[in-house]
């Protein structure tokens, strides 16, 4: 462990409705090797065989089959500094074309009008800026569709639309972005958390133009194009409705954060 080590948790209370198979990435990445960690889901009170699922991304999905009733999920980790995620042959090809959430087609006029002359490491600390000054922090006031455009034209949103268009204005400007949900300590109020992620100089960058919680304390979880690659929670079969999540995040220290310095997730 290191000076500055992490706890994070998570339980929900779901209700199925019927047989359904449950895909949870709530767990931390495979980057943390020397994480101490406990996974539970209890239907109707009793313990419910999980599976786990690496995907290309690094990203745990632990996958049960539940059947109707109430199902409970908890998760407890103990993380230190973990590996930086590496960079794949095809992930600067992958991460700089448009998403179903990422529009970067789209707002490519406005993002090389804003942002010309940047290089690449300046780039991420303006593109942070102007989203944080353009957006209001509205729990609640976005749906689920949403994607970047729509989150530019409301100028508001929560924590997966200012990643949403932080991605989608710097893969406008031919720089690789993803999305990657993360615990985060500080945060409040405490939930999931999204970032970006940038590539630049052959290193994944976070640029959380939130600056809600420092990003040096951030925890990876899921990595993907966009939110619809990072859910908490999928289903197959029957609906499942979430009746209750709650989220904790903790670090022994919270440093400052200047948008300006570049950051990687560890």
């Amino acid at each position: 462990m290191t000076d500055n080590p992490r706890t994070v948790s998570s339980s929900m209370r779901l209700r199925a409705h019927g047989p359904a198979r449950l895909a949870l990435a709530v767990a931390v990445s495979p980057l943390y090797e020397h994480a101490e960690e406990r996974l539970e889901v209890r239907a109707a009170g009793e313990p419910v065989e999980v599976r786990e699922i690496v995907e290309a991304d690094r990203t745990r999905f632990h996958v049960a089959e539940v059947g109707e009733g109430v199902v409970e999920v908890s998760y407890h980790a103990v993380v230190g500094e973990g590996q930086e995620d590496s960079v794949d042959e095809i992930d600067p090809w992958r991460f700089q074309r448009p998403s179903r959430y990422c529009e970067s087609d789209t707002l490519a006029p406005i993002a090389r009008a804003e942002f010309a002359g940047s290089t690449a490491a300046e780039l991420l600390a303006h593109v942070s800026s102007w989203v944080g000054t353009r957006l209001a922090y509205v729990s609640g006031s976005s749906l689920p569709t949403d994607g970047a455009v729509r989150t530019l034209l409301n100028r508001q949103g929560v924590c997966r639309d200012y990643a949403h268009l932080v991605v989608a204005l710097l893969r406008a400007l031919e720089v690789p972005a993803r999305v990657t949900s993360v615990y985060a300590p500080g945060l409040h109020p405490m939930d999931f958390h999204a970032v970006a992620e940038a590539l630049v100089d052959g290193r994944w960058r976070v640029v959380d133009a939130t600056t809600l919680a420092p990003r040096s304390t951030l925890v990876r979880i899921a990595t993907g194009r966009d939110a619809a690659d990072t859910a908490f929670l999928t289903s197959v079969g029957a609906g499942v409705d979430l009746e209750e999540l709650v989220v904790s995040a903790t670090a022994a220290t919270l440093p400052d954060d200047d948008i300006a310095g570049l950051v990687s997730l560890r």
